[in-house]
C-alpha cells in the first residue's frame, strides 16, 4: 500500500545577504513589513531586526493521498507547487510539520542529470539505472527496452554528446518511462519531442502513469488535471487552499484566476 500524508508543511528559504547586497536593496528590505502578501510567490519574512529576510515557500500544507490515486497540484506560478514536489522527493526538508510517505519515489525532472556525454547512449541507460537504484538483473532488459522504443538504432552506440536536441528527449523520455514507479511525481507532464514521435510517446507515456501506484504532477493547466487527475490540491501564496475531488478545486482555482476567491483578495 503506498501513500502521502502530508500534515501542517511548511518550508523557509532563508536569504542570507539579501539587505547587504548594495545600499539601494538594504533600504528597500529594511521597509519590508514582517509579513507581506501578493499574487505570486511566497510570503516575504524579515526578522525585528531586519537582518534576515526568509521567503516562506509553504505554509500550513494538508493532504493525503494513496495507492491508485492521481494528485494534480494546480496554482499560479510561483503558489508553491515545485516546492512541494522537492519536499515529497527528499530534496527540501520541511521546518514544521511531517510528511509520511509509502513506497519509492521517482522524481521525473532533471532527468539527464548525471549523464555523460562521452558515454554512448546505452552506457548512459545503465548509468542513470544505477542512479534509481534498479537492480543489476534488470538493467539490460530495460536498455534493449528504450532502444527499440527511442528509435535511436546504431546512435545507441554512439556518445550522446553526437545526438541532437531530438534525440535527446528520445532517450531520456525512453529512460523515464521504462521503470514501474511505486510513487511518481512529475513536474508539469513529460515534452515527447517531434510530431512523428509523439503519438507513440503519448501511448507509452499514459502505460507509464498506468503502472504507478501515486502519481503528483504539478501544473498551472486544469486541462492537464482533468485528463489525468482523480484528486487535486490546489496551491495560493505557499498555502493549500482546497484539496479534493477535481472539478470541485478546479472551480475554486477559477474563482482565484478572476479574482472572486476570498484567497485572492488577503
Amino acid at each position: 500500500m503506498h501513500s502521502i500524508v502530508a500534515r501542517n508543511l511548511r518550508v523557509e528559504y532563508p536569504i542570507y545577504d539579501a539587505g547587504g547586497r548594495s545600499l539601494k536593496n538594504a533600504l528597500i528590505f529594511n521597509k519590508l513589513p514582517l509579513r507581506r502578501h501578493q499574487s505570486v510567490g511566497g510570503n516575504i519574512l524579515r526578522s525585528e531586526s531586519g537582518g534576515k529576510v526568509t521567503i516562506l515557500a509553504l505554509e500550513d500544507v494538508n493532504f493525503s493521498v494513496s495507492s491508485g490515486d492521481r494528485l494534480g497540484l494546480i496554482g499560479h506560478n510561483g503558489a508553491g507547487k515545485s516546492t512541494l514536489l522537492k519536499v515529497i522527493a527528499g530534496i527540501y526538508e520541511p521546518i514544521d510539520g511531517s510528511l509520511r510517505t509509502e513506497g519509492a519515489i521517482m522524481p521525473m525532472f532533471g532527468m539527464s542529470d548525471g549523464m555523460d556525454p562521452e558515454a554512448t547512449g546505452y552506457e548512459n541507460v545503465r548509468l542513470r539505472c544505477l542512479v534509481l537504484g534498479i537492480a543489476k538483473d534488470q538493467i539490460d532488459a530495460i536498455a534493449d527496452d528504450v532502444g527499440t522504443f527511442s528509435e535511436l538504432g546504431e546512435y545507441m552506440h554512439m556518445p550522446i554528446k553526437t545526438y541532437s536536441s531530438g534525440m535527446m528527449v528520445r532517450l531520456t523520455f525512453g529512460i523515464a518511462t521504462a521503470i514501474k514507479p511505486e510513487i511518481l511525481i512529475m513536474d508539469e507532464m513529460i515534452g515527447a519531442g517531434d510530431a512523428m514521435f509523439i503519438e507513440k510517446a503519448e501511448a507509452r507515456l499514459r502505460q507509464f502513469i498506468d503502472r504507478a501506484g501515486i502519481v503528483v504532477v504539478a501544473t498551472h493547466n486544469p486541462g492537464i488535471v482533468r485528463q489525468w487527475c482523480n484528486k487535486a490540491l490546489l496551491l495560493h501564496q505557499g498555502r493549500s487552499v482546497a484539496f479534493g475531488p477535481v472539478e470541485e478545486v478546479i472551480e475554486q482555482y477559477d474563482a482565484i484566476v478572476h479574482g472572486a476567491h476570498p484567497a485572492a483578495q488577503a
